[in-house]
Parts: C-alpha cells; sequence; structure tokens
C-alpha cells in the first residue's frame, strides 16, 4: 500500500470493507462527528511487518469497540497511513497525521526506526503518543517525554528476562548470537547484564549483518566453544533459518537453544521439530489462566477468526491506557498535563498480566517462560515478575 493512501473509520457506525480489518466491518466517520476523538494509527500495513501491524490495529479496534465504539464518551475516529516499516518515510508521514490530519492522539509503530523518528516529532508537538511496540531503548530511555508511553517491552528489558530464566535454569556458560544492529545489540546487552550478575559467564558474542542469514561459521564457532547454552535473537524467517540450522549442526542435542520470544512466534510450524526444545521469554504467552486472558482471546477469536498474539494485546493494552487517561479529564484532550498524569499511574489486569508503567512510562511486568514442542510454545511458568526496564538517560 502506497504511504500516502489513508483509511478513515470511525466505531460509532458498521459499514462494508470487512475483509480489510479480517472479518470485522470497520465505522466510516458520521456526518456529525466534530466531538470524535482522532486517534492516527501510523503502522505497517505492507511489506514484512504488515501481519504485526495488523494485530496491533485489531487490537486497539477491539478495545474500542467493547466499548461501544467510544472511550470518555467520545465516538473514536481511526486515521491510518501505512509506514512501510520505512525510516526515512517515518518524518514525513507522522507530520502528516499531526501537522495535517491534527490527530488527537497518535499510535505507532513496529519498527524501531520508524519509532524513534516518530518519537522526535511527538515529542516537540506535544502529541500523546502510545508506542504498541518497538523497543528501541531510546523511546522510554534518552528521547522520554511526559507525552510518550510504550506498552509493549523495551529491548534491554526483555534480554534482562532471559538472562534470570537462564540463571535460574542453572546455566552458568553461554555464547550469544544474534544480528548486529539496534534491537540484537540491546536484546543482547540486556541478556549479558542479567546472566553476568546472576554469576554467568558469556564466552563469546557472535553477531552477523543484518539481515545475513548464512550461519554455518558462527554455527562452527559455537561448536568448538561447547557452551551450556546459546542466547540468540532473529526474528521471522532468519529464525526459522537459524533454528533449523541450529539443529541440523547437531547443537541441539548438547547446547540449549534460549532467546526473546521473538525466536519463535510465528516460525513454530515452519521449523518443525527442529524447534523442539528451544526456550524463549516474553510478556505474554498462550496458556495463561487470568480470566482477561480468557475474555480476551474469546472476543478476538470471535471478532476475527485467527488467535491473538502479543502484538494484539499490546495494541488492546494501548487502548486501555488511553482510555484511563481520557477519562480522568472527561474527554478533553486540551488538559494534557492531568490526561498523561493520570495515564502514567495506571495500573490494571491485561490480557497479560498485572499492567503498571514504571518512571518512564514503559511496562513494568511480568515475562514468562515458554518452550517450543510439537509446533505451540509451551508455557512453563515466569521467569520474571514485575520486571521494570532501566529507562536510562530519562530524566522526564
Amino acid at each position: 500500500m502506497s504511504s500516502s493512501r489513508r483509511e478513515f473509520f470511525t466505531m460509532a457506525g458498521a459499514v462494508g470493507l470487512s475483509g480489510l480489518l479480517g472479518g470485522v466491518a470497520p465505522f466510516v466517520r458520521p456526518a456529525s462527528a466534530a466531538g470524535s476523538l482522532k486517534i492516527g494509527l501510523l503502522l505497517p500495513a505492507s511489506g514484512t511487518y504488515a501481519p504485526l501491524g495488523e494485530a496491533i490495529r485489531r487490537g486497539a479496534e477491539l478495545y474500542v469497540k467493547e466499548r461501544g465504539g467510544a472511550l470518555a464518551g467520545r465516538a473514536v475516529e481511526f486515521t491510518a497511513l501505512d509506514d512501510e516499516s520505512a525510516p526515512p518515510k517515518a518524518a514525513e508521514l507522522t507530520n502528516k497525521l499531526v501537522y495535517g490530519e491534527k490527530v488527537d492522539v497518535l499510535v505507532g509503530t513496529v519498527h524501531s526506526g520508524v519509532a524513534a523518528a516518530m518519537v522526535k516529532i511527538a515529542r516537540e508537538a506535544g502529541v500523546t503518543t502510545l508506542d504498541p511496540n518497538a523497543g528501541a531503548d531510546a523511546i522510554t530511555g534518552g528521547l522520554c517525554a511526559p507525552n510518550i508511553f510504550r506498552t509493549s517491552f523495551s529491548n534491554g528489558q526483555i534480554g534482562e528476562a532471559t538472562g534470570k530464566a537462564m540463571i535460574a535454569a542453572g546455566i552458568k556458560e553461554a555464547v550469544s548470537c544474534t544480528w548486529r544492529y539496534a534491537a540484537g545489540d540491546e536484546m543482547v546487552a540486556g541478556f549479558e547484564k542479567a546472566f553476568e550478575a546472576g554469576g554467568g559467564k558469556v564466552v563469546k558474542k557472535i553477531a552477523l549483518p543484518f539481515p545475513d542469514v548464512e550461519f554455518q561459521s558462527a554455527l562452527a564457532e559455537i561448536a568448538s566453544l561447547k557452551p551450556q547454552a546459546v542466547y540468540s535473537f532473529f526474528a521471522g524467517g532468519g529464525a526459522a533459518k537459524f533454528i533449523k540450522d541450529f539443529s541440523a549442526a547437531g547443537l541441539s542435542g548438547s547446547v540449549q537453544l534460549w532467546g526473546p520470544g521473538f525466536l519463535t512466534d510465528g516460525v513454530e510450524a515452519a521449523v518443525g521439530a527442529a524447534g523442539d526444545g528451544v526456550k524463549t521469554v516474553l510478556h505474554y504467552a498462550e496458556g495463561l489462566t487470568n480470566p482477561e486472558d480468557a475474555a480476551f482471546r474469546k472476543a478476538f477469536e470471535a471478532a476475527y477468526g485467527v488467535a491473538p498474539d502479543v502484538y494484539a494485546v499490546q495494541g488492546y493494552d494501548a487502548m486501555h491506557v488511553l482510555d484511563i487517561g481520557l477519562t480522568a479529564v472527561g474527554g478533553d484532550v486540551a488538559k494534557k498535563d492531568a490526561m498523561h498524569a493520570a495515564m502514567a499511574k495506571a495500573k490494571f489486569a491485561s490480557p497479560r498480566g498485572p499492567f503498571e508503567f514504571s518512571a518512564n512510562r514503559n511496562p513494568k511486568q511480568t515475562f514468562y517462560l515458554r518452550e517450543l514442542k510439537g509446533g505451540k510454545n509451551h508455557l512453563l511458568g515466569v521467569a520474571a515478575e514485575g520486571l521494570a526496564d532501566a529507562g536510562k538517560g530519562c530524566k522526564a
């Protein structure tokens, strides 16, 4: 889809185009929408990350739909732009939403490079902004601001949770292996911090150029080092190939493979038996027993015909946080200071478990340990409870 294409819909009345949103009819702005709340969605709708953007959008839409199409008494109008996961286009598209469409609230995005550019503009504009996925540490670190909220994770935070889980599993020696780019560097740094603090030793850090998937030399080096475990961050097709190559190299029988949840999410079926035994850590998991998740999963599957994933939860919770802020000010987004203060104090039961923010407006949350077996990520238990992001460099 072209980056210039816009999609307008509100939660005030159903119309056609149900295929666009996977079976749920979107909502078109009615003639009397002067009091509508305008939310700009800067999400990928084309390319590799399109399914992630769609899941986030669906989660956000479902939350509003469950509340009769309005938040704090104001009908919701979504204005969506496809960011194409292209950082060079991020500033233009953000400006189009903030200054062109004059959105009341900005929600985005998936790609950290796009999000970093988006946040820089949002900070200056003072527009209420929710990041439902991008994990760049700087967003709730050096780029933090009172109007910037993240409902997903920071890269370092999820790495730290995995390092803690590996120590708890008795692992004392590991090799890290990832792509050499911001997300990989930050996840490895978080892992290394927690793993070494727990008495573990990272004997080698292997980094490949992004998006290189020629893993033979890295796997040969791992085989020669013979560590207890490998901590690895890859995603999508790269993750599937790494897991299969790891098994084909004969390593899975003697070296444990660990990583953040993105190592296995979405590739469970593709890796087949080669993925059996891979352990991952994520802030959401299938098999949670809280009533909020049971209700969310039932509603999401009824609406879209598929099970929700972590991205859908992050979009859903973004609207929950916004709802709390709007309710506190009676829907008056002009009362930004009071609205943002209420959002920062948000504390509720999410489908993922207890949700609240740390001082830098990044979720303080539970991370879960999972094991891939038979094409499914099975919940093993809690990896870290109430884990906050370090928020390095955040002064707001």
